[in-house]
Formats: C-alpha cells, sequence, structure tokens
C-alpha cells in the first residue's frame, strides 16, 4: 500500500484548518470503505489523510422546528437505529438497512455515499425526494447546496479541496406521508445496486394525491426527481390504470435522460415495474 501521513484532528475547526494547508494535499477519511478498496488498486493522488470519524459536529441527528438535520459522519447503522428518522423517514432506514453487510453499515457514513457519489448510492434517491440541502464548510466560510446540483457525474460533484460537508438538512415530511424504497441488485445481499425506486406520498381528504415525490437510482447520469410522472400523478385518484402510466412515464424520462444504453432494454421494462410496485405500497388502492 503506498505510503502517506495520517492525522486525526479533535474538532471540525482543526480539520478546516488542515484542509486549508496548502503544503499537503489532504483526503478525508470518513468510514473508509471506499477510500482503502481505491488505494488497493489505484496510486494516490494525496500525501494526507485526516480522520473525521470521530467528530462529535458531524454525528448530529435532530429535528430543529420544521426541518431535519443529519450530520455527515452518521453511519449507516446509527441511522437505522434513529428513532426520529424511524418515525418521520421509515424509506431511509430501508435504504440503510440494504447498503453493503453489517461490517460496512457500521463503519459507513450517509456523508461518504453523498461525496463518493457512485451511480447506484443507495442513499441519493430517498435524500432526493426528501429535497435534501447539503451544508459545506471549509475555513473561507459556509455555503448551501441542493443535492442534485451537487453531482457533476457519477464520483464528480461540486465540492472544493478544502470543504468538509458537514451536515445535511431536509424539511420534515407532511403528516400521512408514506415511503417506500426498493433495490435491485446482483444478488440479495451486500450487492450494489442495479436499479433503485424512492418515492413519497400522500392523499388529500378525498382521496386525491396531494403529495408525491419519486426518484429511480442507477439510471440517470445523476440522480433527480422525476417531476413528469409526479405531475402525471399529483391531484389524481391513485388508480391501477394511473400506476401503470406512470411506470411507462418514468421510463420514458429515463431514456431520455440517459439516451440508449446497452442496459435499456433490461432497465426499461424493470422500472416500469418498480415504478408500479412503489406507488402502490404508498397509495393503497
Amino acid at each position: 500500500m503506498p505510503r502517506f501521513t495520517y492525522t486525526r484532528p479533535d474538532t471540525l475547526s482543526e480539520t478546516l484548518r488542515l484542509l486549508a494547508d496548502p503544503g499537503h494535499n489532504s483526503r478525508l477519511l470518513a468510514g473508509g470503505t471506499d477510500l482503502l478498496i481505491r488505494l488497493r488498486h489505484d496510486a494516490p493522488n494525496f500525501d494526507r489523510v485526516i480522520d473525521i470519524s470521530r467528530l462529535p459536529e458531524l454525528k448530529i441527528i435532530e429535528q430543529a422546528g420544521d426541518e431535519v438535520r443529519v450530520g455527515s459522519g452518521v453511519t449507516y447503522t446509527e441511522m437505522i437505529n434513529s428513532p426520529l428518522l424511524q418515525r418521520l423517514t421509515p424509506f431511509l432506514i430501508q435504504a440503510a438497512r440494504q447498503v453493503g453487510g453489517p461490517q460496512i453499515r457500521n463503519q459507513g457514513t450517509i456523508g461518504g455515499n453523498i461525496v463518493n457519489a457512485a451511480g447506484g448510492a443507495d442513499m441519493l434517491p430517498p435524500l432526493v425526494c426528501l429535497d435534501a440541502t447539503l451544508h459545506l464548510v471549509s475555513a473561507r466560510g459556509e455555503r448551501a447546496i441542493a443535492l442534485p446540483d451537487f453531482i457533476l457525474h457519477p464520483q464528480r460533484t461540486h465540492i472544493r479541496r478544502d470543504e468538509v460537508l458537514s451536515h445535511l438538512t431536509f424539511p420534515t415530511p407532511p403528516p400521512g406521508v408514506r415511503s417506500i424504497f426498493i433495490k435491485l441488485g446482483r444478488q440479495r445481499t451486500s450487492a450494489i445496486s442495479r436499479l433503485i425506486v424512492a418515492a413519497m406520498g400522500g392523499l388529500d381528504a378525498s382521496g386525491r394525491i396531494d403529495f408525491i415525490r419519486f426518484a429511480p437510482g442507477a439510471v440517470t447520469p445523476r440522480v433527480q426527481r422525476f417531476e413528469e410522472v409526479e405531475n402525471l400523478l399529483l391531484g389524481e385518484f391513485p388508480t391501477p390504470e394511473r400506476f401503470a402510466r406512470a411506470g411507462e412515464e418514468a421510463s420514458r424520462v429515463m431514456q431520455a435522460l440517459a439516451g440508449d444504453r446497452w442496459s435499456s432494454p433490461y432497465k426499461t421494462p424493470v422500472l416500469q415495474t418498480l415504478t408500479i410496485r412503489a406507488l402502490t405500497q404508498i397509495f393503497p388502492t
């Protein structure tokens, strides 16, 4: 394994000072579930690793008014065990439960999943449904950016070399909204995602759909809400026919955004089926 220096700061402010040091090219280490694997295959483009896995500032899970805050250093296991997230965002819990095996869930962090921005990152579709905002800090100050705008392409983001993703925020979901996360992988356990569907939905007093968020994963260059599908459902009664149309529209939007790829003959019908399955579970007919 290549050589580099290692340091573990005690505070976020110390971390930002280290990142601002022009004498080093530093890489952050949170869970290490991606970084350590890459080091075995590729020469590093950094000379120092900064371990932020124990910074208390990055471990928050809290609700403040109508907003939820989750620290970037929160592990998947800590998410799964959070009563607040269990109550407000059950599909985040579903997603976290399906990341790797127990060892990965104990070490890997939500911030790492976001910043690495893999094409099949499990946490991105539900976070996009939640309209999550990312909060980035550096010695120069702070900035906030919407999650879909943060990702340029798979494994390419807008984060700067001296920045840390400190936490993310999202509005508290309205009462009565149901959510679902469905993932397909190559095998039943520890699978890399081949296709994901995340959705949230709620009905008004008349039984019409008045809240809908829909975001597939691993099907487009970057994760985003399919607003065309949402608009097709909003204000309508939930029916099998409407869900079938939504499945067709989801596949059409996917092809418009991703183009005709080698996986299209597989993903087109599968996305239709998973869309119908997800809508049926959040809007029982």
